[in-house]
């Protein structure tokens, strides 16, 4: 398998289905953070600064818990910043078929 391929391969891997995660809240978002080991280190205005033990970070910005996000703001979150997978997501929570409050 080529470089280009296997690259591929893992891009469609961790590629995740944001039609479905387009209706998550923020406070669904909270919860599966919390969930998976991450905890709020710092808040300036709306900007929420959450660290992981391991070294992740993720900044979650939202005037309102019930706020949702957009494709690219969730992308950014999940994948690059969070660093989940659509398996981590599912084991998490906010990809059941109720999405409400974990």
């Amino acid at each position: 398998m080529s470089l280009i391929h296997a690259w591929l391969w893992q891009f469609e891997q961790m590629s995740l289905d944001y039609r479905r995660l387009r209706s998550l809240t923020a406070r669904q978002i909270i919860g599966a953070l919390l969930k998976d080991g991450f905890f709020l280190d710092r808040q300036t205005g709306s900007h929420r600064r959450y660290h992981h033990p391991d070294g992740r970070r993720l900044t979650l910005t939202f005037h309102s818990p019930g706020e949702t996000f957009t494709r690219k703001t969730l992308k950014s979150m999940l994948e690059e910043q969070a660093q989940w997978t659509e398996k981590n997501i599912k084991q998490l929570g906010p990809l059941s078929n109720k999405h409400k409050t974990l």
